[in-house]
């Protein structure tokens, strides 16, 4: 019996019992009303944090939403200006070729009249 006895490790024994009483001890005061109140005014203050960082994703989401929206309408109103000059400069280009066509017209009928 003393063989087995000796073949018992007492650091390795000492560590164990020391880390049950120390389990048992944290587990009472974890389970304390002082301790519970404390988790309830973590539990709080994460809460409160949360809501901050809500509302301020909110703000964001919503600037960028704006953001989004005046970007489209600048886009748009580009578009729409850039359309009018280009038909503007089709006109020009029209009017320009009629006239051509007119001085041309009027330079064979001024040869036909010459003949």
């Amino acid at each position: 019996m003393l063989d087995t006895l000796k073949k018992i490790n007492v650091k390795k024994t000492g560590i164990f019992a020391a880390g049950v009483l120390f389990g048992t001890a944290g587990i009472k005061i974890l389970s304390s009303k002082d301790a519970k109140k404390l988790y309830t005014n973590c539990t709080a203050a994460v809460l409160r944090a949360k809501e901050c960082v809500m509302k301020a994703a909110t703000t964001v989401q919503e600037n960028a939403e704006d953001i989004y929206a005046e970007a489209q309408q600048i886009n748009e109103e580009r578009a729409a200006r850039e359309e009018e000059i280009f038909e503007e400069s089709e006109q020009e280009e029209c009017a320009q070729e009629e006239e051509c066509e007119q001085n041309e017209c009027e330079e064979v009928k001024e040869e036909a009249s010459e003949e």
